[in-house]
C-alpha cells in the first residue's frame, strides 16, 4: 500500500494538537456513592461506553467501562442495590489526563496502560471531558470534533435520571 504524500505529516501535526482539541466534552457523569444500578442506567440511556465517576468536590475517581458495570451488574438483584460505584474502581490512581497536553502524549498513556479512554482534566482538576481512541482515530482520519456546551451535558446522580433521553433506538416511553 502507497502512503498518501504529506500523510505522516499530517498525522504528526494530530499527534501535536492538544487533547482538548481532540477530546468530547459531553460526557455523563456519575457520584461515588452511586449505585451499580444508576451507573448502568446512566451508560443506557447516554449510549455512552465509559462513565466518568466524580467525587462530591467535583475530581475525577476513575472511569468505568460499560464491560465492568455490566459484569457487576450479573450479580444477584439483592446485592446490586448496595453495590456503590466507588467499589468498582480499582485501587490505584487512575490513567488521566490535562486538557493542554499533547495528543501524542495521550496516546502514548493509552498504550502503557492499555486503555481505550482516559479522563480529561481541566487546569483546576476539574473533570473537563473524556478522551477516546475513536476520538484520537477521528482526529487523524480529519473528522470534526463535536463538541456540546456544558449545559448540555446530563450529571449524576439519580436525580438527573427522568431527564436523560432514552437510549438511542429506544422504541418505549422515556422515564417521565
Amino acid at each position: 500500500m502507497e502512503q498518501q504524500p504529506g500523510a505522516v505529516h499530517g498525522e504528526q501535526e494530530v499527534l501535536a494538537r492538544t487533547v482538548a482539541d481532540v477530546m468530547r466534552t459531553a460526557a455523563v457523569t456519575i457520584s461515588v456513592d452511586e449505585t451499580v444500578l444508576v451507573a448502568w442506567e446512566l451508560l443506557e440511556r447516554s449510549g455512552s461506553r465509559h462513565l466518568p465517576v466524580v467525587r462530591p468536590d467535583g475530581r475525577c475517581a476513575g472511569l468505568l467501562d460499560r464491560a465492568e458495570v455490566a459484569v457487576a451488574c450479573a450479580a444477584p438483584a439483592a446485592s446490586l442495590s448496595g453495590l456503590r460505584v466507588d467499589e468498582l474502581l480499582p485501587g490505584h490512581r487512575p490513567a488521566l489526563v490535562h486538557v493542554e497536553q499533547t495528543v501524542r502524549h495521550a496516546a502514548d498513556l493509552m498504550s502503557c496502560t492499555e486503555v481505550d479512554a482516559l479522563p480529561v482534566l481541566d487546569e483546576d482538576g476539574r473533570l473537563a471531558g473524556v478522551l477516546t481512541a475513536a476520538d484520537i482515530v477521528a482526529a487523524l482520519a480529519g473528522r470534526p470534533v463535536q463538541k456540546e456546551s456544558a449545559d448540555t451535558r446530563p450529571q449524576a446522580p439519580s436525580t438527573v435520571l427522568p431527564g436523560l433521553p432514552p437510549r438511542r433506538g429506544y422504541r418505549g416511553t422515556a422515564v417521565p
